[in-house]
């Protein structure tokens, strides 16, 4: 119990230290109009305020990342609440702030117009590419994931076919309309629900005094898979995701002033953090430890956990609240996960996006890509969303960097969590079965050289945009080549 409270507490000052110290690395400039005016067309650039658009920034890159990720995180014990602690400020919220800020000060750009800016044109094509194949991934999973907890609690008086027809629908519904008109009034609602289920659940635990376990270094290796890098990608949502780096672009174009950014970006990705470490905990202490629960995953999955948690701790009524909170999140991330593909696209090929038709024409094949999906294996479409959610994370970091690098700032902040997960989402995809399927000491080499080689050239490159003097900012007035 005291490994936990420690670390929510942890999490809390992090925003206040950390945070206001990353907020002065970057240097906010109050006096800078912001996409959501200088562009504004009433569809996806609009202003809105911050307590609206910090609700619905927790919603976008919440998902159930911060629910079933630190679920299964939780069969490797209280050294998970370490990784969201320390992952969440020193990396996460890092990523999720920069992402936001840098979006903001270039027209509200996505990561791949970010990526090619600031890493290069050939990158720009290849995150173009990898963003919406992880956006679609993301969109899949979070469509299966709300539709088997929604057929669990409809006590089989509906169809799965029927429940994963009505959330398409409506994802398109979402998608396609202006960011005011669902999004901007309802998420905010919704928003509430989502931290009072999980404050519910995180009070229950401290007021009944559940065995939530202190932290310790034995029984680490479930099933004898290592900690490294395997901890890193099961936990991503609540410590660090590149998801993000899709979504906050959507925000970045409705922040009405630069200095809202550390309460947006980086507030609610430790909201998230906080969220993550009552999942954890409840996942650690009910279930009977490692064994109950990998039973209990084996048998129902994640979404078995947060049903079976919810009751326990809240009773029929409230853990029935509880789900339908649970629920919110992956739905909420899911319509803006094809929202930010529509949006990627339509800057790609440079197609503004003002009339419904054009939205229409890019957002359905997207559609159809996702509904065939649903077919695949939830634990293997998690797997490639895994490693697809980090490998993302770890470019916007390198754009961080680059970014700080080139404007003499402290460029530490982004590029040692860049490294880090460099190295860490290589390793995993040179052992993996879904990957390379290399020994584990060969993928240990071969991410430490290839994770060298990055580093290499991102100096060289950093230094050479450096005496170019490569432009940070877009001209606010330019609205030229705005989808």
């Amino acid at each position: 119990m005291y490994t936990f409270l420690i670390a929510i507490i942890l999490l809390v000052i992090g925003y206040f230290t950390y945070g206001k110290f990353v907020e002065k690395v970057f240097g906010v400039n109050e006096g800078r109009t912001t996409p959501a005016y200088a562009n504004q067309d009433n569809v996806d650039y609009l202003p809105m305020n911050s307590k609206k658009n910090s609700l619905i920034q927790l919603l976008n890159i919440a998902g159930v990342g911060p629910i079933f990720g630190p679920i299964m995180g939780a069969l490797y014990g209280p050294v998970a609440f370490l990784w969201i602690v320390f992952g969440c400020i020193f990396a996460g919220a890092v990523h999720d702030y920069l992402t936001g800020m840098i979006s903001i000060r270039n027209r509200g750009a996505h990561l791949p117009e970010l990526a090619g800016k600031f890493l290069g044109n050939v990158m720009k094509h290849v995150v173009n590419v990898f963003a919406v194949l992880l956006l679609v991934l993301v969109g899949t999973v979070f469509v299966s994931a709300p539709a088997e907890l929604l057929f669990s609690l409809s006590n089989g008086w509906t169809t799965m076919s029927l429940i994963l027809a009505a959330i398409f629908v409506y994802f398109i519904i979402a998608t396609l309309l202006p960011v005011d008109k669902i999004i901007g009034r309802v998420y905010p609602f919704l928003g509430a629900l989502l931290l009072i289920s999980a404050l519910g659940v995180g009070g229950m635990l401290v007021f009944t005094g559940a065995p939530i376990p202190e932290l310790s270094f034995t029984n680490l290796h479930p099933d004898n898979a290592p900690i490294f890098p395997l901890l890193f990608l099961t936990i991503s949502c609540g410590a660090l995701s590149g998801f993000h780096a899709t979504q906050t672009p959507i925000i970045s174009r409705t922040t009405q002033n630069e200095k809202q950014g550390r309460k947006i970006f980086y507030g609610m990705m430790i909201a998230e953090g906080i969220i993550a470490m009552i999942w954890a905990a409840a996942a650690m202490s009910l279930f009977n430890g490692p064994a109950g629960l990998n039973e209990l995953l084996a048998d129902g999955g994640p979404a078995a956990i947060v049903s079976e948690a919810s009751t326990l701790m809240l009773g029929a009524v409230g853990g029935t609240l509880a789900v339908l909170g649970v629920i919110v999140l992956p739905i909420t991330s899911g319509d803006t996960a094809f929202r930010s593909a529509r949006m990627i696209i339509a800057d790609y090929i440079k197609l503004p996006q003002k009339k419904w038709r054009s939205r229409l024409w890019i957002a359905l094949p997207l559609f159809a890509i996702s509904f065939v999906l649903t077919n695949i294996d939830f634990e293997l479409l998690w797997r490639y969303f895994s490693w697809a959610n980090q490998s993302t994370a770890v470019i916007a970091l390198w754009v961080g960097s680059m970014y700080l690098f080139i404007a003499k700032k402290n460029y530490w902040i982004a590029m040692i969590p860049g490294i880090f997960m460099t190295m860490a989402t290589t390793t995993y995809i040179l052992n993996a079965p879904i990957g390379f399927g290399l020994p584990m000491n060969l993928s240990y080499i071969g991410a430490a050289i290839a994770t060298i080689i990055v580093t290499v050239l991102f100096f060289q490159a950093a230094k050479k945009a450096r005496a170019n003097q490569l432009p940070l900012e877009e001209n606010i007035n330019d609205k030229n080549n705005v989808a």
